[in-house]
């Protein structure tokens, strides 16, 4: 018995056939493979970096400032919400609606370094002894980051409707607009204030565990926005008819709100919002 091989035209990034299989070969969609071969190539686990110095500063009377020990729990605070609101958008809704054989082996992979910078959130607060109720819960008490999450839910909220589909134009436009909204958003602008304030620890050489271990997962998302780019713009491609100007200046509005979030978000995490 012979078996119909997968017609490599049928590979749509979404709505392709045969989505029931995930045969690679030949590739389509080399952008997504390319992420795949090296986000394997990064991988990285929290446990294999030393934490000593870290402690050793974190307990010093001396070492951090009260501002600079604010930062970090800021930073970590705003992860750990942050991070688990990705893993939600790519198991629960994003992986669902793509059928592109190379863009869900990268998902998969995507999924699995969410979860390492899960456990890097929880090592760091374990290792120097933070409060994780106090931490965890800051989503709650740090009104710039309750804001910026309540923005990025919000603006992915439709691909979580267990009966959406992209059957239409006007559907698949929303896909595009939610894949903005995580992809642009949540890993292109709300994290880089947060990186910007732990990498500016490097100057005065502290916490040089917590800081290699950022370094990793700036990697990691960098690869994921790169990644979500082209996801986004090979959509686009595939339905051209969808990418209207009506549709760019909702986005470009959109984008300016955000940055406006991620700047109130800078301003608390020096102290003065």
């Amino acid at each position: 018995k012979t078996t119909d091989r997968v017609n490599v035209n049928d590979r749509r990034i979404i709505n392709g056939k045969n989505a029931d299989v995930m045969q690679l070969h030949p590739i389509k969609h080399k952008f997504a493979w390319d992420a795949y071969v090296v986000g394997n190539a990064n991988h990285w686990l929290p446990t294999e970096i030393s934490m000593q110095k870290d402690v050793e500063q974190w307990k010093s009377p001396y070492a951090l400032s009260a501002d600079e020990r604010l930062a970090l729990e800021i930073v970590l605070g705003f992860f750990t919400t942050a991070d688990s609101i990705a893993a939600n958008n790519l198991v629960l809704a994003t992986y669902k609606h793509i059928t592109s054989p190379e863009c869900r082996l990268y998902l998969l992979r995507q999924a699995y370094e969410e979860a390492i910078h899960t456990d890097t959130f929880i090592y760091c607060c374990d290792t120097l002894g933070l409060d994780p109720e106090e931490i965890y819960n800051m989503y709650k008490t740090i009104p710039s980051i309750k804001e910026k999450d309540d923005f990025v839910i919000e603006l992915t909220k439709s691909i979580f409707d267990p009966n959406f589909e992209t059957n239409s134009t006007d559907k698949i436009r929303e896909f595009v607009h939610d894949l903005i909204g995580y992809y642009i958003v949540m890993e292109g602008i709300f994290f880089y204030a947060s990186f910007a304030a732990i990498f500016s620890f490097e100057r005065r050489h502290l916490l040089p565990g917590t800081l290699e271990q950022f370094q990793y997962i700036m990697r990691d998302e960098s690869m994921h926005f790169n990644f979500g780019v082209d996801l986004i713009n090979g959509i686009i491609s595939e339905n051209p008819h969808l990418w209207t100007d009506v549709v760019r200046a909702g986005i470009r509005e959109k984008l300016i709100t955000a940055t406006q979030l991620e700047a109130e978000y800078a301003d608390a995490l020096v102290g003065t919002g």
